[in-house]
């Protein structure tokens, strides 16, 4: 019997302020001050964990996201260039109240926009689907019954989760992914079950003065 490969998925730390609220996409942005905190209350929360190996989007708001990861001892991460987060095309830099005066949709159906390959000259969820994908099985492949961290975003977080739960992209729409998540999802062969989904140890886990977890 092959044991199960755990997932580990981290959305990067908040943003710097200019692009939050922001269809930001293939731009590369900072953390926040707030960002580097919750990223290093994430290190706080997963020292403890073994991991066997980590994998990362090479993009800035996710390097400066997994620093703190990896002085905690976290495997040093393998960048793979198809972990960046989705192309928004020409709702690139555009606030959430822009998008839907420009273009006459609700931002909040950005993942049926994608699916139905509305937004223009962006990624669809087929095109998305088809970089991300092969990254996430030559991962499982590799690690076979081991703990495996993965930092990106909450669109590529998202698209994992439709590939593993054979669910479409749209559906995902349910699933909060905040800054600075984890959410853990177990894979053997023949089925995927999520663990944990969304938590923020930023905000969820309170830590005493001394350091220990309360």
């Amino acid at each position: 019997m092959i044991a199960a490969t755990s997932l580990f998925l981290l959305r990067h730390a908040e943003v710097e302020a200019r692009y939050q609220r922001i269809f930001g996409g293939r731009i590369d942005m900072d953390l926040s001050p707030r960002g580097h905190e919750q990223a290093a209350a994430l290190a706080r929360y997963l020292q403890p964990k073994r991991f066997d190996a980590g994998y990362c989007s090479p993009m800035k708001r996710v390097q400066q996201t997994v620093a703190p990861l990896v002085k905690a001892g976290l495997p040093v991460p393998t960048a793979m260039e198809n972990l960046r987060e989705v192309d928004f095309g020409d709702w690139t830099g555009l606030g959430w109240e822009e998008v839907r005066a420009r273009f006459n949709v609700s931002p909040f159906q950005w993942l049926h926009q994608l699916e139905a390959a509305a937004i223009p000259n962006a990624e669809c969820a087929k095109t998305f689907r088809a970089r991300v994908e092969p990254c996430l099985r030559e991962i499982l492949a590799a690690h076979p019954g081991q703990n495996v961290a993965i930092a990106c975003h909450g669109g590529v977080i998202r698209m994992v989760l439709s590939i593993l739960l054979e669910l479409p992209l749209s559906k995902m729409a349910g699933f909060e992914i905040e800054y600075a998540s984890l959410t853990e999802i177990h894979c053997s062969p023949h089925k995927a079950e999520v663990q944990l989904l969304n938590f923020t140890p930023w905000r969820d886990v309170r830590t005493s003065e001394a350091g220990s977890v309360q």
